[in-house]
């Protein structure tokens, strides 16, 4: 998000010295190859985290369940998106009309504070991740405490 930041900060500044930013229809003359590193870092990162999450519900949910566990990382995702909504709706609600973060005309919002809203919210949900787990144990080593010993699929494989 600290790049898309930058690039919308850059941008703005390239609507303002072309005198563009009260004309909603014309184009700013920046090459969209300057956001080729947000996306670049939002796409890697969500790559990341879904194959870890997925991975991470199928190795450590009872054999029984095991179908259960894609559901619950599908419910994961959507209630990410609904809150990111909420979001939305409460930046919206608390910047008001007269200087609106996420204004239908984005050279007269303020968009660069919404992206740095969001660092804020995703290091600290890196700090609640981080103190989550390094609390957790793996079901693997829960179970070698409890005496009881994982059949070598379970414990490699996915099936």
């Amino acid at each position: 998000m600290v790049a898309a930041a930058l690039t919308e900060i850059k941008r703005l500044k390239v609507a303002r010295s072309h005198g563009l930013t009260h004309n909603e229809t014309t184009t700013v003359p920046m090459s969209v190859f300057w956001l080729v590193p947000q996306f670049l870092l939002v796409g890697s990162g969500e790559a990341f985290t879904y194959i870890g999450q997925l991975d991470f519900f199928l190795r450590e949910c009872p054999k029984g369940m095991k179908t259960m566990s894609t559901g619950l990382f599908l419910s994961t995702l959507s209630l990410g998106f609904f809150f990111s909504s909420i979001l939305v709706t409460i930046v919206h609600k608390v910047t008001g009309q007269q200087h609106p973060w996420l204004a239908d005309n984005l050279n007269a919002g303020k968009l660069y504070n919404f992206y740095w809203l969001l660092t804020v919210l995703s290091i600290f949900n890196l700090m609640i991740f981080l103190f989550c787990a390094r609390r957790y144990v793996y079901k693997e080593k829960r179970l070698a405490q409890e005496g009881i010993e994982m059949e070598e699929q379970e414990a490699t494989f996915h099936a």
